[in-house]
């Protein structure tokens, strides 16, 4: 409650950030996100509340660094944030040339093939962060998980109440998928190559007699896939992209059995 208080004060009033108190209060909260003991958006029992003062303290870590040069062999960088350190010790597996910036957590089982992770994100147990897949700020991604080729995971800063993108434990994200806005894709769902998903994209279950809408959000165990839908404008009519609902994934089974059939059966390129 203290560094919360701290860092509402500094968020309202910037001089503050001349004081060491708030100097020392926004590194702590950066500190204990990179140690996974505080995090920006944590599930409870009613759904996913959101820690809008980590957030700020997030944004109010910026103004507060200085730049600096960065030299990793050959590779020189120059910017204001420390990159992520003692992968050995954290059990973390690191292909070269994967970054991930200090104030990230990265859990135990973790694989990061050549790919960025940014602050404040959140990245559980036995997930697998494939090669150019990018975890933008403050996103949360659950245990199992598995982000494809170039996978897209957009992040969400600002406005501070906004929730961050959510990729709950076991689901799998298929190659070349773009997941922004603070959307929420549900457990065990799988989203097939190139599905698109904002917080304001229309996820239609075409899996009934009649379609079920959802926006922002994918149910658990659902299979995704790209579509399209007929919308009217003024100078006509043109299809403009949504995300459909073609299966879901089968409890009876393991998930791995239960991935692959829903995949094999929904003819899902992924």
């Amino acid at each position: 409650m203290e560094l919360q208080s701290i860092i509402e004060s500094a968020w309202n009033d910037r001089s503050l950030l001349k004081n060491l108190q708030t100097l020392e209060a926004i590194n702590t909260v950066i500190e204990e996100l990179d140690k996974g003991r505080l995090r920006v958006a944590q599930p409870t029992e009613s759904g996913w509340q959101v820690n809008e003062w980590v957030k700020k303290a997030v944004i109010l870590y910026f103004p507060i660094r200085e730049m600096q040069v960065t030299e990793v062999g050959i590779f020189e960088f120059h910017d204001k944030m420390r990159l992520k350190t003692g992968y050995k010790e954290l059990g973390v597996r690191v292909v070269p040339p994967a970054v991930a910036r200090y104030g990230a957590f990265i859990n135990r089982g973790v694989i990061l093939m050549p790919s960025y992770t940014n602050i404040g994100a959140y990245i559980d147990s036995g997930t697998m962060v494939d090669t150019w897949a990018t975890v933008g700020s403050c996103a949360q991604i659950g245990k199992d998980v598995h982000l494809s080729g170039g996978v897209g995971i957009g992040g969400v800063l600002e406005p501070v109440q906004a929730a961050p993108v959510i990729i709950e434990d076991g689901a799998f994200i298929g190659s070349r998928c773009i997941v922004v806005e603070g959307a929420r894709i549900g457990k065990q769902a799988v989203l097939g190559a190139n599905v698109v998903i904002t917080g304001g994209s229309k996820i239609i279950d075409v899996t009934g007699d009649t379609p079920i809408e959802y926006k922002g959000y994918v149910p658990e165990r659902s299979v995704v896939i790209p579509g399209s839908y007929t919308k009217k404008f003024n100078a006509g009519e043109y299809n403009v992209s949504c995300a459909l609902i073609i299966g879901k994934r089968k409890e009876s089974t393991d998930l791995k059995t239960s991935l692959n059939e829903a995949l094999r059966e929904n003819e899902v390129s992924v």
